[in-house]
């Protein structure tokens, strides 16, 4: 027997990604408003739109809720129970590790001075630190970790990888999160790609920044609540480390916050994976999860449920 299936999608510009099938609706629901129907297979919420709009599939039979994030703290405390929710691991890990790069070597390199001193029409030459030869520790080793690390190496570095547990892969050792105090002191550039869960809320709180050298970077590409912002003020504010921040508590950061204003801190609004390979690769993971259920095979990247 033929199966036919429904998929709802926030943004009408995904359709161009997925092909059409004779036994796939696909329906436009950006979660504002009433649902097309009662009963919807694949449901994706908007992107960036919170956990709590998960509450309106309580009435809404699914078989799948397909996230555009790869974190999912918070998920469990929306989503109505019984439900089966898988995560966008795949879609944001290339866009992630490009802004990481780009935050690193803007630092390094002083960009926000020069900028800066472009605008005043000032020509001011000094040296500044290069990303070469910097001995780079890498706090979570997923998909956004490896991606970061791909990008790294070319650029002559050496990168430490951290991870919950010890262990060994095909690449080498693989630190255990316990060894933190003894790796931090004797790396420059400290990069937190951790998901954000009991174990990881204040993972960066004043003993982490206090472990690292003067000068370091500091890179949270995580969650803002994996650091304590009221430690990181501290450390930055006195010069003694830096920081370039995609994520901060709380979120969005006042427009009065110390950290905006802080010499050496760098923040991006929270657009780690909003770039133009997200949508593709979004479509190319949803064009998946819809071939799969064609197939009566279990979906990909179940995180909850299932």
């Amino acid at each position: 027997m033929t199966r036919k299936i429904s998929v709802s999608l926030p943004d009408p510009a995904l359709r161009e990604y997925l092909e059409p099938h004779p036994d796939v609706t696909v329906l436009d629901w950006d979660f504002e408003g009433e649902a097309p129907q009662s009963k919807i297979d694949i449901v994706v919420p908007p992107y960036m739109g919170g956990t709590q709009v998960l509450r309106r599939l309580e009435d809404i039979e699914t078989a799948l809720v397909q996230s555009q994030s790869i974190g999912y703290d918070g998920v469990t405390e929306s989503l109505p129970d019984g439900r089966v929710f898988a995560n966008a691991a795949g879609v944001h890990e290339t866009s992630t590790a490009e802004l990481v790069l780009a935050m690193v070597l803007a630092s390094q390199r002083e960009l926000p001075r020069l900028l800066r001193n472009q605008q005043a029409g000032l020509w001011e030459t000094r040296p500044t630190a290069s990303l070469a030869d910097c001995r780079v520790l890498m706090v979570g080793y997923g998909g956004v970790g490896k991606a970061v690390e791909q990008r790294l190496i070319p650029f002559e570095t050496s990168v430490t990888r951290v991870a919950s547990r010890a262990r060994t892969d095909p690449s080498g050792a693989v630190h255990g999160i316990a060894e933190l105090p003894t790796l931090l002191p004797i790396h420059d550039i400290v990069v937190v790609a951790v998901p954000l869960s009991d174990a990881t809320l204040h993972l960066v709180d004043d003993a982490f920044l206090t472990a690292m050298p003067e000068g370091a970077l500091l890179v949270n590409v995580a969650r803002g609540p994996v650091a304590d912002t009221a430690a990181l003020v501290r450390h930055t504010a006195s010069g003694r480390i830096r920081a370039a921040l995609d994520v901060t508590d709380p979120e969005p950061l006042p427009r009065d916050h110390p950290l905006w204003t802080t010499p050496g801190v760098i923040i991006t609004p929270h657009v780690g994976g909003a770039s133009s390979a997200m949508r593709p690769r979004m479509g190319r993971l949803l064009q998946r999860q819809i071939e799969l259920m064609l197939a009566g095979k279990p979906p990909a990247n179940v995180v909850l449920g299932g």
